[in-house]
């Protein structure tokens, strides 16, 4: 039974116990201002940091009329495949265990969601995240069961492990210290978003998580509303750096309802760094940075400390964005 099959099923004989209720609550409440979309819509896809190459590859599928959710699949699948990028994907830093284990999420257009949590063994937990929103009535796996359902669905087991990866390892555990270092991406993350040409947004986010963490740790990158969220009314947000503090405030939800509320991508990414910030009072030894864009295919991000970026790939040009930040340089 396919998702759809079964969430209609089980919804039919509730729908009539809660529509009534619903609805009076509905007709008592002003309606939030919609947010006006462009007369052109023009594709756009965005990603956190400088991934060029896997911006690019989400732009070439919308070029092509390809519809948002293949665009942020295909894109962030990029780096799950590339062995020299140590924070998503085969080539991870693993935990202090030696164990790689990756966290996903994607959103489509329609709030359909799904998520993996501490997947091991498998190069591309996205797609598996993708299958488990179409193919289930959940919206997370974890662990074994998650990479079982993996291998259901044809996906081939594989070292995540690389040497590198391996000798990093073993060149931290003469210390095995754990610290957060600011921009050097051992716990970065790339969360994608996207609109095509019909005006429909999408997002995905992956990771490998912070390196050398304590085992079983998840971040806010699977974290529907936290490390990713998507509101086809109005827009999208996703997240990366220190996940704790993301999913604290429940970060990329946050920024597309103050979205909702009318403030621009840039705004709202400025207020979510800004709440996180006032409940860290003179804490400078982490990054967060948020990325955000609305219907009109207005862009947006805001961080701690000065270096994040953003990929930005449109019609007229292809870009890396400088964002403003927090703390601002001595």
């Amino acid at each position: 039974m396919n998702r759809r099959k079964f969430l209609k099923n089980s919804s039919l004989s509730t729908a009539g116990i809660i529509s009534a209720p619903i609805l009076a609550s509905c007709e008592n409440k002003k309606p939030v201002a919609a947010i006006e979309e462009s007369k052109t819509i023009k594709p756009i896809a965005i990603c956190t940091w400088n991934f060029k190459n896997a911006n690019d590859k989400a732009w070439d599928v919308l070029a092509k009329g390809g519809n948002s959710l293949d665009a942020v699949e295909q894109g962030v699948m990029i780096e799950e495949a590339d062995i020299n990028n140590n924070t998503v994907g085969i080539g991870g830093r693993p935990d202090r265990d030696g164990n790689v284990t990756l966290d996903a999420c994607i959103m489509d257009k329609d709030g359909n969601c799904g998520a993996v949590v501490y997947l091991q063994n498998i190069v591309h937990p996205v797609s598996v995240a993708r299958k488990v929103m179409e193919k289930t009535p959940h919206i997370i796996l974890a662990g074994k069961g998650a990479e079982q359902f993996a291998y259901e669905q044809g996906f081939k087991k594989e070292n995540l492990l690389t040497e590198k990866s391996k000798n990093d390892w073993l060149e931290w555990k003469k210390t095995s210290r754990y610290e957060t270092i600011i921009n050097i991406e051992n716990h970065d993350t790339i969360g994608m978003l996207a609109m095509d040409k019909n005006g429909d947004i999408s997002g995905a986010c992956t990771t490998s998580g912070m390196a050398y963490k304590v085992g079983g740790r998840v971040g806010d990158s699977p974290i529907i509303g936290a490390g990713l969220f998507v509101d086809n009314e109005v827009g999208g947000a996703t997240a990366t750096g220190v996940g704790e503090e993301v999913i604290r405030t429940v970060g990329s939800f946050l920024i597309v309802e103050l979205m909702r509320q009318g403030k621009s991508p840039q705004e709202a990414c400025e207020e979510g760094v800004k709440r996180i910030m006032a409940k860290n009072k003179n804490r400078e030894d982490f990054q967060i940075g948020f990325l955000a864009m609305n219907k009109k295919g207005e862009t947006g991000g805001y961080c701690v400390h000065p270096g994040f970026t953003y990929r930005k790939a449109t019609i007229e040009n292809n870009t890396n964005e400088q964002v403003n930040s927090f703390y601002k340089k001595d």
